[in-house]
């Protein structure tokens, strides 16, 4: 059984709860997990940065913060945060709607969550291959090499 709950704890964008689940449901089929219980909220910078200082002792705001909680061959539980307010802000950068920028938090957060890391550049490469291959299935292309300065 999969559940996806999502917290909107933040008034900077609308979010489409349900694409946002699909988007994190996507990769753990993928992944072929069948039993998964994720939280995922969606907050503002100030948010994202106490728990970015309070977690990774990272003194300022992210886009995404994952959490793994329990992961076995029979169970992922997770905790995933995003910031709305960063995603408002990367989608400028990026030429992008808002909400497609938050839809690739959530991706990027989820393949955290089973596994995909993105320290070196191999393995960022490997992530921005699953998370375009994700974003193909919403009409999506990512905008990473389009960032205006």
């Amino acid at each position: 059984m999969i559940s996806i709950e999502i917290a909107n704890q933040q008034n900077v964008l609308e979010i489409d709860q349900q694409r946002l689940k699909a988007a994190v449901a996507m990769v753990l089929e993928e992944e072929r997990i069948e039993n998964a219980q994720i939280s995922l909220a969606v907050v503002d910078d100030e948010t994202i940065h106490e728990l970015n200082q309070r977690y990774l002792q990272h003194d300022h705001a992210t886009d995404v913060l994952s959490f793994v909680l329990e992961r076995s061959e029979q169970r992922l539980e997770g905790q995933v945060v995003v910031s709305a307010e960063t995603a408002l802000s990367g989608s400028r950068r990026y030429g992008w709607e808002p909400a497609d920028e938050l839809l690739l938090y959530a991706i990027h957060a989820a393949l955290h969550l089973v596994g995909v890391d993105d320290g070196t550049p191999d393995q960022r490469e490997k992530m921005r291959r699953r998370e375009a291959s994700v974003l193909s299935r919403f009409g999506l292309q990512p905008h990473w090499e389009e960032a205006r300065e």
